[in-house]
């Protein structure tokens, strides 16, 4: 008898365990939650879903994914247990900070490449970006023999896991018929993992055509990809910037125009890259432009382009391009002269180059159904070599020899130039003979007729921000953020109008509306309705300040109520009192551990 309860004990032990094992795999297979990036501060914003699965990667051997993760990562992967998944929930907190390791990759990052590194380098080398093309896009046919396209990336320092991210973007979402090389242009870099560890892994984890041209010497953007085309075999030369992702059927559409008239140039819609959160977002279609002080801007597209039959999927004749993304026939390219290899570094090469195609009998246009998103930084993380003016320097050599009479535009800003020496530029101008390019004056009649030329005492008028908002955000919640502990609120430490001021906690006072906070679906906090919680970008260590709200998420991206925490998206870190019972009230950022001194409640 008891021989056989046992053999039935058995068999219900061994019935539950079977029954456990399959509710929680279908659990942890089926029921996974998705995100949306609902708090993506640009016009053009697509909500798409998003799944937390990260691809640790860096490093030069090819292994399962599962297995692909170096020293930093292993550490953030031992936390994810302890931080349990529900503290993961936003892709923002991507960038949470755990230890000092984690501090140290983050604020290097900022230093040395102006975005967030150690969120970089926890999305690995792959990942799935939102698709924002117009739906339209997604019924284009492309014909079957398109030409072939040579991808040629010039870096200079850049960050491993960016670098990696952008070849294997182009690898992934490129038909391999079209894709006939990546040309990778190191322009003297001084990193280590860029030396040796870079080679290895493009030896042993990416296919042939990926190729690795390096400069003995630091030559500049525009020198760096004339050195590229000349390495290119490809029918189409395509350039872009090392800091980029493309987007899905992205190739096509810049091949089929270039096919059509090998003398049109064609640039991709460059969506956004957030530099603090990495989150990827669509840019509303707009066109280049430029201003008499010769520097890029974009401009709104006339309705007349967009009303036609093909809607947001024709292509836009665009007067300049930014220049780090664009598409060109090799041939082509070769035939109008390359780049002015006179020109310093970076600056100006965009606006030399566009004036150059229109002038010389080429169209410059932006496609609309292609898009690359771009990470744009706050600020160039590195100089010229010998500290020198490029960006002046090469405006010189455009506007002598392609802006005729309309160069006193520029030196009417720029008297202080008219001096300046700009090296020989003979060469460029027997060039423009050679090509029987049209005047400036055509130009600006035919191409930009928008421009307005200045009257000798006008001053060029400031460019409004393209993507201010049109509307406030909603808001999600108002009232004053008390310290759980303390009990006191959060309140600027001097005045809410004075810009830079830092915030402290004090004595919660209900008849002041100084101390009304404002959070809204921008995931902006904003003080009495004038300035918003800001963090510095770079000192993380600072304690919080008020500044004007930019719009732009990032340093004044907060996320509220997981475990009454304050989380700031930008330092990956919480908010929090620095001594409860000092009567200063500090605040600062901290690594977020849960801890009492870290909640906080908005209380209406």
């Amino acid at each position: 008898m008891g021989s056989v309860t046992l053999r039935y004990f058995c068999y219900g032990c061994l019935f539950t365990s079977v029954t456990w094992t399959l509710l929680l795999f279908i659990y942890f297979n089926f029921s996974s939650e998705s995100y949306t990036f609902s708090n993506v501060p640009f016009q053009g914003n697509q909500r798409a879903p998003w799944r937390f699965k990260p691809r640790f990667t860096k490093g030069p051997k090819r292994l399962p994914e599962t297995q692909h993760q170096d020293k930093a990562d292993s550490q953030f992967m031992q936390h994810i247990p302890k931080m349990s998944e529900k503290k993961l929930e936003h892709f923002s907190e991507l960038g949470m900070i755990f230890n000092e390791v984690d501090q140290q990759i983050r604020n290097a990052g900022y230093q040395k490449h102006a975005f967030n590194v150690l969120i970089s380098n926890r999305l690995g080398y792959n990942r799935d970006v939102p698709d924002t093309r117009d739906s339209k896009c997604k019924e284009e046919s492309y014909p079957m023999n398109l030409p072939s396209a040579s991808i040629i990336i010039c870096f200079y320092n850049e960050a491993f896991s960016v670098l990696l991210r952008t070849v294997k973007s182009v690898l992934d979402r490129s038909p391999a018929n079209l894709l006939h090389e990546i040309i990778l242009v190191d322009d003297h870099s001084d990193f280590i993992n860029l030396k040796d560890e870079l080679e290895d892994y493009i030896w042993k984890s990416l296919p042939r055509k990926v190729k690795l041209v390096r400069n003995s010497e630091r030559e500049g953007l525009i020198r760096g990809r004339m050195i590229g085309a000349s390495h290119a075999t490809g029918d189409i030369l395509v350039f872009l910037d090392s800091h980029c992702e493309v987007n899905e059927l992205w190739l096509q559409p810049l091949l089929a125009p270039i096919m059509q008239d090998r003398k049109t140039v064609v640039c991709p819609v460059i969506d956004i890259i957030n530099a603090d959160t990495l989150i990827y977002s669509a840019s509303p279609i707009v066109r280049g432009g430029f201003n008499w002080g010769l520097h890029f801007k974009w401009d709104p597209v006339p309705a007349s382009m967009l009303n036609g039959p093909e809607g947001q999927t024709a292509a836009i004749k665009s007067p300049t391009m930014a220049g780090g993304l664009f598409a060109m026939n090799r041939d082509y390219f070769n035939e109008l002269g390359q780049y002015d290899s006179g020109m310093d570094i970076w600056g100006g090469e965009n606006l030399e180059i566009s004036f150059r195609i229109w002038m010389c009998g080429g169209q410059l246009k932006i496609i609309p159904c292609s898009r690359v998103g771009h990470i744009f930084r706050k600020r160039r993380p590195y100089g010229s070599p010998r500290g020198q003016d490029t960006m002046a320097h090469n405006s010189l050599r455009l506007a002598h020899v392609w802006m005729d009479e309309f160069k006193e535009q520029y030196f009417a800003l720029r008297p202080e130039l008219r001096v300046r020496n700009y090296g020989n530029i003979s060469e460029r101008v027997e060039l423009r003979r050679r090509l029987k390019c049209k005047s400036f004056k055509w130009y600006l009649d035919n191409v930009y007729p928008e421009m307005k030329v200045l009257g000798p005492n006008e001053k060029a008028r400031a460019q409004q921000p393209l993507n201010r908002a049109v509307k406030r955000p909603k808001v999600l919640q108002h009232g004053r953020i008390r310290h759980l502990l303390s009990g006191k609120c959060i309140s600027a430490q001097s005045h809410p109008s004075q810009k830079g001021g830092i915030v402290v906690v004090k004595e919660c006072d209900l008849s002041d509306p100084n101390q009304i906070w404002i959070y809204n679906e921008e995931h902006e906090l904003i003080l009495a309705n004038l300035l918003c919680l800001d963090m510095a970008e770079t000192h993380s260590s600072d304690s919080p300040r008020l500044m004007k709200c930019h719009g732009s998420g990032g340093s004044q991206q907060w996320i509220l109520g997981i475990n009454n925490r304050i989380y700031q998206v930008s330092a990956g870190q919480c908010l929090q009192v620095v001594d409860p019972d000092n009567i200063k009230g500090y605040i600062a950022m901290a690594i977020c551990d849960g801890s009492i001194v870290q909640q906080w409640q908005i209380e209406s």
